[in-house]
């Protein structure tokens, strides 16, 4: 049936999470063995992941984000490749995805709205300067800017930052004007994110997803299951 209503569509926008990387090697967030799941020295994930910890905290937020949030080891999965394809073809408008690793990016699509940044995106807090992600990996401790010494921050969102206005317009404009709309590898818990779904008004809502999600009531297909399994095996 989703073969169906991939080869009916003209304006396809895919929505996705951290269930489409999974099968790359990178860790979902809110499984039951996800990121999420434990706690690190008595602090959350939320709590290291935050704005203020950034702050007050820079050296122990970079020793976790270079260990559990960065994997440059990565490669795009079979997902990955079918939306390149997709986008070829034009029948895929937009990917908006939660990711920050940059596998879309990496299969070769440009339609990518990353909503919550990019680990390969990186600027000085003092000068701005762009720096690629072997500027935080290689570096001891804090990474500091080469030009004027200022903290280097990964251009991601954090707990208590907003996301990127034009890039949220985008994602929304692109959604807005979809036929279809397929939903994966998301539990659709990450707010403002998750209502980006209101802004769909198209025929098709699909929805990927291994557990239950707010959207399954309104979608026309529900698919459980892997996202790089199910993805892997269309034309």
């Amino acid at each position: 049936m989703l073969q169906s209503i991939i080869d009916r569509s003209r304006r396809i926008v895919f929505f996705g999470g951290a269930g489409v990387s999974t099968a790359s090697g990178i860790p979902d967030f809110r499984s039951a063995e996800g990121l999420y799941s434990r706690e690190y020295e008595g602090l959350t994930p939320e709590m290291i992941l935050s704005k203020s910890f950034f702050y007050l905290h820079p050296e122990a937020f970079f020793a976790f984000y270079r260990k559990y949030m960065v994997h440059p080891e990565a490669k795009p999965n079979a997902a990955h490749r079918y939306l390149f394809e997709l986008e070829k073809r034009d029948k895929l408008r937009g990917i908006v995805t939660q990711n920050i690793d940059g596998l879309h990016k990496a299969a070769g699509n440009r339609r990518v709205y990353e909503i919550h940044g990019s680990v390969h995106e990186n600027h000085c807090l003092d000068c701005n300067a762009f720096f690629p992600l072997d500027a935080i990996m290689q570096a001891d401790g804090i990474p500091r800017c080469r030009h004027c010494g200022g903290v280097i921050k990964p251009s991601v969102v954090l707990y208590g930052e907003g996301l990127d206005k034009y890039v949220t317009i985008g994602a929304c404009r692109e959604i807005s004007s979809a036929d279809t709309l397929i939903v994966a590898g998301t539990s659709l818990s990450v707010e403002p994110a998750a209502s980006f779904l209101d802004y769909f008004n198209g025929k098709n809502l699909v929805v990927i997803n291994k557990e239950p999600t707010p959207a399954d009531s309104k979608a026309s297909l529900v698919m459980r299951g892997d996202v790089a399994d199910i993805l892997g095996k269309l034309k």
